[in-house]
């Protein structure tokens, strides 16, 4: 089983900023979700996490051993980092909503963090057909993930909902992946 994995609450998180490419730590609410998270999934045979201190962090409750792949970091928001959401431009949103292509200033956009993130998930996947594989990550990446799983374009990310803590598991098959849940963050 392959679970692609958010990590814990950092403040700038519960502020309500986007949080890319800068590297807080968790806040005391992060690490009990990263102990919750751990405890939820249990035994494993690797974890590869983004090598930010909130993806680390939350990947050390999971395992003793953590391999880093920045495949996994967070998108990168350029300009609009530590910008409160509420702060942007309507038609800065309306932008970033309709064109995939599109990137804030600085920034990457959706269809460059679906490439790399979609190129990550093929090698993981080979890997989880027979283990159990944790990604430790950030929203955008596990959004990325979902589209490749179901097969959508990036777009789907202004469609779903990722909690701190949370949790996607996907099976990998003969066929290839397949979602078994999304978002859960209770046993």
């Amino acid at each position: 089983m392959l679970y692609v994995v958010r990590h814990g609450r950092t403040e700038i998180n519960a502020a309500g900023k986007l949080l890319g490419r800068s590297d807080p730590g968790l806040d005391e609410t992060g690490r009990r979700q990263a102990e919750e998270l751990a405890n939820r999934i249990g035994e494993v045979d690797l974890v590869i996490s983004s090598p930010l201190k909130r993806t680390m962090e939350t990947a050390s409750y999971i395992s003793d051993t953590v391999e880093t792949d920045s495949r996994w970091l967070e998108l990168d928001y350029g300009e609009l980092e530590g910008k409160s959401m509420e702060s942007i431009d309507a038609e800065v949103w309306e932008r970033w909503r309709s064109d995939n292509n599109w990137a804030p200033g600085g920034g990457e956009s959706l269809s460059a963090l679906s490439v790399r993130v979609t190129e990550a998930c093929g090698e993981v996947a080979e890997i989880s057909k027979d283990k159990e594989v944790v990604v430790v990550t950030h929203v955008s990446p596990i959004k990325a993930a979902l589209a490749w799983v179901l097969g959508l374009d990036a777009g789907v990310s202004w469609k779903c909902h990722v909690s701190p803590g949370s949790s996607m598991a996907i099976k990998i098959g003969e066929y290839g992946p397949v979602l078994h849940n999304f978002n859960v963050v209770e046993r």
